[in-house]
């Protein structure tokens, strides 16, 4: 998937960023993923920052053998807004070894290449914290280096037919359209999505 590794803590520092700026109004509100209102994406994130923390150190168990249930919302324990943060730079510090790019690892109860799950971890940063920001009204501005692995890895899953599984189908974007649109296009999301639609 990648021979370079990427430091997360410059995407990890935008999610932080964006969990600051939610207010508590926001939190019943929609998002881009129409079965999350805002609390639950935000639960969904904690959730993944954990087990993709743990991928990265290979201290598989419980928080990377659960396979991620679409029907399920997750919950919100109270402290999260400190919770997030902490196990947001907790991710971006474990992918900064370089072991954790190699080998075999897990994560939503899948076996996987250390690197793989790199990219799959960069690709729910990059699009959460889009999902995030347009659910509450808030600038984003990507790690450009997270944003082009995540636009690769998403273009290269566009044809695969098991996709249907993780994301929605291709939604079309203009040729001339920013790397952004065209990564949230093929996540399967409406680059001009607002909460009132």
């Amino acid at each position: 998937m990648t021979d370079t590794t990427l430091d997360l803590g410059p995407q990890t520092r935008v999610i932080a960023r964006l969990a600051q700026g939610v207010r508590e109004e926001h939190l019943t509100g929609p998002t881009p993923c129409p079965d999350y209102p805002v609390q639950g994406m935000l639960g969904h994130v904690l959730g993944l920052t954990v087990a993709f923390r743990d991928a990265a150190r290979k201290d598989l168990g419980g928080t990377t053998d659960t396979a991620p249930d679409p029907a399920a919302v997750p919950g919100l324990a109270p402290g999260w807004r400190e919770e997030l943060p902490k196990v947001l730079d907790e991710l971006a510090e474990a992918w900064r070894d370089p072991a954790a790019w190699t080998g075999m690892t897990r994560a939503g109860g899948v076996d996987l290449p250390g690197a793989v799950a790199a990219a799959v971890a960069t690709d729910e940063l990059v699009i959460h914290g889009w999902d995030l920001a347009r659910a509450t009204g808030q600038d984003y501005d990507p790690d450009p280096a997270a944003l082009r692995m995540c636009h690769d890895f998403l273009l290269a899953a566009a044809d695969d037919p098991s996709r249907g599984s993780i994301f929605g189908p291709v939604v079309p974007v203009p040729s001339d359209a920013g790397l952004l649109d065209r990564a949230v296009g093929l996540s399967g999301r409406t680059p001009d999505w607002r909460p009132e639609r």
